[in-house]
């Protein structure tokens, strides 16, 4: 059986995998859901100095106080990126990394600039002078196709759950050395495997080091734990197996 460390993206916390560590672990594996600095019960915690650098400490620091080997990285979203920092920084510890609706973005890269530039700019009028990025409103109305599959009590959940997002964690860049790359995965859900597989062979920056990685299908919205936490239980077990 495998070990996994599921970290999730923006405005989440570890409640987020709940039916995920539900399923795994009914399948023997071990699963370690995780709540970054900041977020959700640790949003008392969520001062300027929260960093992506400070919540790659947090899943490094996990696996090392745990004492955890063999594991299977999960990054959900925005949580890919911390989790691509720690790989490359516990590379011995790391069996693989599995990015879901995320990809290791190249060195140098924060998730600001995937953004476009009106929406950089909507962004920072929102923050202002703040250093917390709030939660969008969960309106499937106004986006189908992140929120598709995920009924009103689940929306209803993320409206009362989800937490302001720590700024620097978007602005920072991914700091990567590439020198003990370790092998990954890829769940897409909101990409066709097709366009994924395209963009890949076009070095898009979303997807750059997968080229060599396992690709897996789930047709859902953007956060699959919620709309889909079988399916995609489902296709984890089966990369841990693999």
């Amino acid at each position: 059986m495998a070990t996994f460390v599921l970290v999730p993206g923006f405005w989440l916390g570890a409640w987020a995998w709940r039916d995920v560590t539900d399923a795994l672990r009914a399948q023997g594996h071990e699963v370690h859901p995780m709540t970054l600095t900041g977020l959700a019960e640790r949003d008392h915690l969520a001062g300027p100095q929260v960093s992506l650098d400070t919540h790659t400490t947090d899943i490094v620091r996990l696996i090392e106080v745990e004492d955890l080997r063999d594991v299977l990285l999960v990054g959900h979203s925005g949580g890919g990126m911390p989790a691509a920092q720690a790989a490359d920084r516990v590379p011995d510890r790391i069996a693989r990394v599995v990015y879901v609706e995320s990809g290791p973005l190249p060195d140098g890269t924060a998730q600001f600039d995937t953004v476009p530039p009106e929406e950089q700019q909507r962004l920072r009028e929102v923050i202002g002078t703040g250093h917390l990025l709030p939660p969008p409103a969960w309106d499937p109305a106004a986006d189908p196709t992140n929120l598709a599959g995920l009924d009103e009590p689940t929306l209803a959940l993320l409206r009362a759950r989800a937490t302001p997002q720590p700024l620097r964690t978007a602005t920072d860049p991914v700091r990567r050395t590439g020198g003990h790359p370790v092998p990954t995965a890829l769940v897409a859900s909101t990409f066709p495997l097709a366009l994924v597989q395209q963009m890949i062979s076009e070095q898009h920056p979303f997807f750059t080091g997968l080229a060599d990685g396992q690709l897996r299908e789930l047709p859902t919205g953007h956060w699959p734990m919620l709309s889909e936490p079988k399916a995609l239980a489902e296709i984890l077990d089966q990369i841990a197996r693999s």
